[in-house]
């Protein structure tokens, strides 16, 4: 009987120490491992911050630009551009399709995966390209319904080293 009110208080504050922690994670910014997604629509707005609350900062024209998702909040993503822009869109603005855009002035994109294949295009800077498969080292793609091979440095939509099938 002695112990019995001590006890209960204990767990009274461990369970409202729970509560607050759950409480605290749902409100708070979680961060993600960093992927890449695209652009589904035409028009997409940056927002300052996750909720149509918040002013636009930016409006994207490009269907399929690719951009990089930094963090999550509910159905908001924050995500950054190849400029380095960051803000936050809503999840059902972005889609899973992979996609890359050429950073160097001009690239040659080759019928292989081999440095002295005969090259297929050349793609100037800020053209972008649909990804088919990465070995973490090239990577092929699609412009229109041309396919063809290229390094995956000086892409922007694709990490060094990642694989994709």
């Amino acid at each position: 009987m002695y112990f019995v009110r001590p006890i209960a208080t204990i767990l009274a504050i461990a369970g409202l120490f729970a509560i607050l922690t759950a409480l605290s994670g749902q409100a708070s910014v979680a961060e993600e491992a960093l992927r890449f997604v695209s652009l589904k629509k035409s028009e997409v707005n940056l927002r300052t911050g996750p909720g149509k609350r918040y002013p636009i900062e930016w409006i994207y024209q490009r269907r399929g630009l690719p951009v990089e998702i930094t963090a999550e909040f509910e159905n908001w993503r924050r995500v950054r551009d190849a400029q380095g822009t960051v803000g936050w869109m809503h999840r059902s603005l972005l889609s899973g399709r992979r996609t890359a855009m050429v950073m160097e002035v001009e690239r040659l994109f080759r019928h292989q995966p081999q440095e002295d294949a005969p090259g297929a295009f050349r793609a100037a800077a800020g053209v972008l390209v649909e990804i088919i498969t990465c070995d973490s080292a090239w990577c092929q793609v699609a412009l229109s319904k041309t396919t063809a091979w290229t390094r995956q440095k000086g892409l922007w939509g694709v990490y060094p080293g990642e694989k994709i099938k």
